[in-house]
């Protein structure tokens, strides 16, 4: 891993944290691509790992792009097929790492999320704010348009007309609009976003990390699949879910009114 992102481990929990704060966590012109794609990999590759929070070194949770490494389009030599490979190989390969990322991911936006970063805000599974955050699907305000699925992502978060709204201003919203228009689930204190973060990242990690794992999976499946086609994946998913040690656990323990352990195996 490069140098943009912190990976911290606690008991079941990954901390990410951007930490480039003097270009505001921006994502391009660095090395925050590989390290998000190295990150997500190692994550979903640890079983022991049961949820992510993602958060940014401040004052900002993610500027994205970097609009003074866009000039390096403007030369006659770089071909529009050239710039397209970029997006496709580059930004883009981060926008699946996130949003394909097994466990549960937790944006603790901690302040402005620009463009792309309000867009990786979306990647994630819940997103709280800290009141000084604020967020813009701006790419419009820079005369481009969201090329890392800004346009897949917003709508899912926030309904199409509120989408469509922010696309075509780039108007910045803050945290108490984010908070009205579903954008994120919790507005808190600067101060204790990243105990709140933490609190509910803690309450996840105390379920099983295989169930929560499938869990997602079928959350994530069920945003583009027929009811019908769900239901199989639920099926075969519990099926698998019913032969675990940890459903043999958690039934046991409720049974006996104790507190289940879960084994990561």
């Amino acid at each position: 891993m490069g140098n943009f992102l912190i990976y911290e481990k606690r008991s079941g929990i990954v901390t990410l944290t951007m930490n480039q704060p003097e270009v505001r966590n921006a994502l391009t012109g660095n090395t925050a691509i590989e390290d998000f794609v190295a990150a997500c990999a190692q994550i979903s590759a640890d079983t022991s790992v049961r949820v992510v929070v993602l958060t940014g070194a401040d004052p900002a949770f993610c500027s994205g792009g970097n609009v003074k490494e866009m000039r390096r389009f403007f030369p006659d030599d770089v071909d529009s097929t050239h710039i397209r490979d970029e997006y496709r190989h580059g930004i883009q390969r981060l926008t699946l790492a996130v949003y394909n990322l097994e466990v549960p991911i937790i944006a603790a936006v901690n302040g402005p999320a620009i463009g792309a970063g309000c867009d990786l805000a979306c990647m994630c599974d819940v997103r709280i704010a800290s009141e000084k955050a604020l967020f813009a699907e701006s790419f419009v305000k820079v005369g481009i348009v969201p090329g890392d699925g800004g346009a897949w992502l917003l709508p899912r978060a926030v309904g199409m007309s509120k989408a469509a709204e922010m696309a075509f201003t780039g108007d910045t919203i803050n945290a108490a609009e984010a908070q009205a228009c579903g954008l994120v689930s919790r507005v808190v204190g600067h101060e204790s976003l990243l105990d709140e973060a933490n609190s509910l990242a803690s309450r996840i990690a105390a379920n099983p990390g295989k169930v929560l794992r499938m869990t997602k999976r079928l959350l994530r499946e069920a945003e583009h699949v027929r009811l019908e086609s769900l239901l199989e994946m639920s099926a075969a998913f519990q099926a698998i879910a019913h032969k675990t040690k940890q459903h043999r656990e958690a039934v046991e323990a409720f049974i006996e009114k104790r507190k289940p352990i879960f084994s990561d195996d």
